[in-house]
C-alpha cells in the first residue's frame, strides 16, 4: 500500500506516537492533518523520549518529508521552542519540514478566552487543556483567524489584529475584567514569530499531492481519537476538529482515493483524560494501579488519565466510522499482573423518561450501538465478559509465539470479535519492544 492513516481508536491517548514512529521507516513522508499542541505524542529511542505536540512523528527518522497541514492549529512560540528542542539534541528540522499556508494561528487571547470559558462553566466544564484550541477554530469558523501566511504580510497582519483585539478586549475587560491585550506587543511578538517561521511555510496541498504522483508512501497522522471526534465523539466532551479518518482529506487536501489503509491504534484497555462520560471507567485501587503501570499521565499536561476496561460497544462504533483495515494493539503489558480482565460487550440503560419500550415494561434497555447522546451514555452501565489473565511478564516480547497462551486468547477474541486484523501488538514503551505481524505498507 502506497498511504497509510493512522487513528486513534479511543479517548487518544492510545500510543500513535510510537505507531506512526515504527511506520515511518517505510514510508518517505509523513504529514499532520489536525489538532494542535494540546495533543502530544511520545516516542521512546533506546533510553531517550522525546514527547512531540505538532511537528510530525516522522521528524525523528532522517530523510523524512514533515508536513504539518491546514487542519491544524497552531501557537507558534510552541512551535519554535519544539524546533529548537529538537535541534538541542541534534535532530535535524530544516528543509525536510514545511507548515501549510492556510493553517491557523492560536492567538495570546485564544488561550485566554479558553481558561475564562472553562472557570465560567464550573460543574459543565468540558476538561480543555486551556492551550487555545477550541477558540482558534471557533474563529476560524468565523472567518475571523489568522492563518500562516498572514503572517509574513506585515501589514495586512497589523490592521486584522487591530480589528480582532477591538472585541477581544471588550470582551476581556468587561466579561472577565481582565487587563486588555497591547497591539503593539502582540504584533511586535507575532512578526519575531514570523521571521523564524517564514523558512517553513508553504502551500502544503500542492507539495503533498505532488510527493503522491511522483510515488511516494505516506503516513498521515491524527492527533487524539476517533471519540473526541467533533462530529463522532461523545460530544460535548470532545475536541474541536476531525480527529477520525475524515479529517485527512480536509486537513491535508487530498482525496479520499490517495487513502489506502487506514490503521487504528487501540490500547489492550481503555482510558479518557478530562470531563464526560466513561461507562468502563474504574474509580478503584485497580483503576489506580493501571494508572500506575501504564504511566497514565498527559504527554502535554501531565494530567492523570481515567482507566477502565476495554469497551466494544465505543470501539465499534469507531470502526463504523473509520472503516479500519488492520488494528495496532498497544499496551498489552500493562495488563500482565491482572487475575482477571474485562472486556465490555454491551450498554444497560434505565430510561427515566419511559420513552422507550423497554422502559414502559420495566426492563433495562441494552445497547450494542453507543448512544450519541452524552447524557444517555452517562447513565449507560457496562456488561463485560471475563477473561482470565495471563500472570507472566509480556514487556518486549518480539514474537506472537513467545506471548503467554491467555494473552494469545486475548488478542484473538478482539479481533474476530471486532473482525478487524490485528498487526500490530506493542509490547513496551521502547521503539523495538513490539510485535510486528504485518507491515501496512507492504500489502
Amino acid at each position: 500500500m502506497a498511504n497509510i492513516v493512522v487513528v486513534g481508536v479511543q479517548w487518544g491517548d492510545e500510543g500513535k506516537g510510537k505507531v506512526v514512529d515504527l511506520l515511518t521507516e517505510s514510508a518517505h513522508v509523513v504529514a499532520r492533518y489536525q489538532g494542535g499542541h494540546n495533543a502530544g505524542h511520545t516516542v521512546i529511542i533506546k533510553n531517550d523520549k522525546f514527547v512531540l505536540h505538532v511537528i510530525p512523528s516522522g521528524i525523528l527518522h532522517k530523510g523524512k518529508t514533515c508536513i504539518i497541514g491546514n487542519g491544524v492549529v497552531i501557537e507558534p512560540k510552541s512551535l519554535i521552542e519544539e524546533i529548537e528542542g529538537l535541534k538541542n539534541r541534534k535532530i535535524y528540522v530544516g528543509k525536510n519540514l514545511f507548515i501549510s499556508s492556510v493553517a491557523h494561528i492560536i492567538m495570546p487571547y485564544h488561550a485566554m478566552l479558553d481558561g475564562k470559558n472553562e472557570e465560567a462553566k464550573r460543574e459543565r466544564k468540558i476538561g480543555t487543556t486551556g492551550r487555545g484550541i477550541g477558540p482558534a477554530y471557533v474563529d476560524k469558523m468565523a472567518r475571523i483567524g489568522f492563518r500562516m501566511g498572514e503572517l509574513l504580510d506585515n501589514k495586512r497582519f497589523r490592521e486584522k489584529l487591530k480589528t480582532n483585539l477591538k472585541d477581544v478586549n471588550f470582551l476581556l475587560e468587561k466579561k472577565y475584567n481582565h487587563n486588555k491585550l497591547s497591539l503593539e506587543k502582540v504584533y511586535s511578538q507575532y512578526m519575531q514569530y514570523a521571521e523564524y517561521l517564514a523558512p517553513f511555510i508553504t502551500d502544503t496541498v500542492v507539495l503533498l499531492n505532488n510527493l503522491i504522483e511522483k510515488g511516494k508512501k505516506v503516513l498521515f497522522e491524527g492527533a487524539q481519537g476517533t471519540l473526541l471526534d467533533i462530529d463522532h465523539g461523545t460530544y460535548p466532551y470532545v475536541t474541536s476538529s476531525s480527529a477520525s479518518v475524515g479529517g485527512v482529506c480536509t486537513g491535508l487536501g487530498v482525496s479520499p482515493k490517495r487513502i489506502d489503509g487506514i490503521v487504528g491504534v487501540m490500547k489492550a484497555y481503555t482510558t479518557r483524560v478530562g470531563e464526560g462520560p466513561f461507562p468502563t471507567e474504574l474509580t478503584d485501587q485497580l483503576g489506580e494501579d493501571i494508572r500506575l503501570k501504564g504511566g497514565e499521565y498527559g504527554a502535554t499536561t501531565g494530567r492523570p488519565r481515567r482507566c477502565g476496561w476495554l469497551d466494544f460497544v465505543s470501539l465499534k462504533h469507531a470502526i463504523r466510522i473509520n472503516g479500519f483495515t488492520s488494528i495496532a494493539l498497544t499496551k498489552l503489558d500493562v495488563l500482565d499482573e491482572l487475575d482477571t480482565i474485562k472486556i465490555c460487550s454491551a450498554y444497560t440503560y434505565e430510561d427515566p423518561y419511559k420513552r422507550c419500550e423497554c422502559s414502559k415494561k420495566g426492563v433495562a434497555c441494552r445497547f450494542t450501538d453507543m448512544p450519541q447522546d452524552a447524557k444517555v451514555l452517562e447513565a449507560c452501565r457496562p456488561v463485560y465478559r471475563e477473561f482470565n489473565g495471563w500472570k507472566t511478564s509480556t514487556q518486549g516480547v518480539k514474537k506472537l509465539k513467545d506471548l503467554p497462551k491467555q494473552a494469545r486468547v486475548y488478542i484473538d477474541y478482539i479481533s474476530e470479535a471486532l473482525n478487524v486484523n490485528i498487526d500490530i501488538v506493542s509490547t513496551g514503551q521502547r521503539r523495538d519492544e513490539v510485535i510486528i505481524l504485518h507491515n501496512p505498507f507492504k500489502s
